[in-house]
């Protein structure tokens, strides 16, 4: 054999193997509707055993059998391994009697097969897969009327396969769109600087908070933050920068609040935070926390050392219950926050309660 036949030969098979791994059929589960066509392929042909095989790479694997007890075999000792090389059906009247067989094991020994038919198992772009087979362990023939039944019953296995790889298929496809969705609906509520939630889907947690409170939960608290002189940040260190200054500032409120609070970019250098279950002194208390973490934590290393940026921000803070109504309540925020800043910014203003 030439390397080229031998590369040819390689190519096939491993197209052929690719074919059957399509079908991910190997090691599945018995089912009740291969096992029924075993079934009747035994009755029709009058043989004590059938198998539905698949040819792997160096096995001989059993779909659905009857009669042989086990779920695979080596595939040096196959005799499906020779009837996917033949098309339709392939029969040996007495494996004693063919020298491709004669010396098998399985026919010299236990279980002492004499008698094989097999209908080839072959994919949808014409790569034979295996056989649905009968065996006896006496030497016969299978009459016309029954090789066409059993030629018939692998065609229903393919079908099924198919059947099965399309629902599989459809599956992924579903899962795909279903996870595209979810990026999609994730986009659509996310700032895409800061990853915290946008403006629009903050309110929307916002109209379900008070719903909750509505119907019995905690009172919670309402918090609106501004970046002080944020436009220096920029117009000295440029957008970038500025837009650096935003992504930390993000990641030190995720640091503050706990994982049950809301965080939103709500527009510009304003951050809003929404504390379920929250009164104003423990809303405060976060306030204090988020004040010291930006007074000790710089938001960009500058190339002087010695003067690292640190920013401060201005809060206001209102309560927030089944009573409150929404844009009172975001403008109450705003209004404290405007107090915070003209009081000197880098404090906190809260509602009186």
């Amino acid at each position: 054999m030439t390397d080229t036949t031998r590369r040819c030969i390689d190519d096939y098979e491993k197209r052929r193997l690719q074919a059957l791994a399509s079908y991910q059929i190997l090691d599945t589960l018995p089912e009740p509707a291969f096992d029924d066509l075993v079934e009747v392929a035994s009755i029709i042909c009058d043989a004590p055993i059938a198998v539905i095989n698949f040819i792997d790479r160096d096995r001989q694997w059993f779909k659905s059998e009857k009669g042989l007890g086990v779920r695979e075999t080596p595939l040096d000792i196959s005799i499906c391994a020779h009837a996917i090389l033949q098309p339709g059906l392939f029969v040996v009247p007495d494996t004693t009697q063919d020298p491709r067989f004669a010396n098998n094991p399985l026919v010299t020994g236990e279980p002492h097969l004499r008698f094989y038919a097999g209908a080839l198992l072959e994919s949808s772009d014409g790569y034979p897969l295996g056989t649905l087979c009968v065996l006896d362990f006496q030497p016969r023939e299978l009459t016309e009327r029954q090789g066409f039944a059993l030629k018939a019953l692998a065609n229903q296995v393919m079908a099924h396969m198919q059947l099965m790889q399309a629902h599989h298929d459809q599956a992924e496809l579903i899962g795909e769109l279903k996870a595209t969705r979810r990026k999609l609906a994730e986009r659509a509520a996310t700032d895409p600087l800061t990853g915290l939630l946008n403006r629009r889907a903050f309110e929307e947690h916002l109209k379900q908070e008070v719903a909750l409170m509505q119907r019995g939960a905690p009172s919670a608290a309402l918090m609106l933050i501004d970046i002080d002189h944020f436009k220096a940040v920029n117009d000295t260190l440029g957008h970038q920068a500025g837009d650096e200054v935003l992504l930390r500032f993000a990641e030190h409120c995720r640091e503050v609040f706990r994982e049950s609070d809301v965080i939103c970019r709500w527009g510009g250098e304003e951050f809003m935070v929404l504390l379920p279950m929250t009164n104003m002194t423990d809303a405060r208390h976060a306030a204090e926390r988020l004040h010291h973490l930006l007074s000790t934590t710089p938001m960009l290393e500058q190339e002087d050392a010695r003067s690292p940026l640190h920013i401060t921000v201005s809060i206001g803070i209102c309560s927030l219950d089944g009573n409150s109504n929404i844009d009172a309540c975001i403008n109450q925020a705003d209004q404290l926050l405007y107090q915070a800043k003209s009081q000197g910014r880098n404090r906190t203003s809260c509602a009186t309660t």
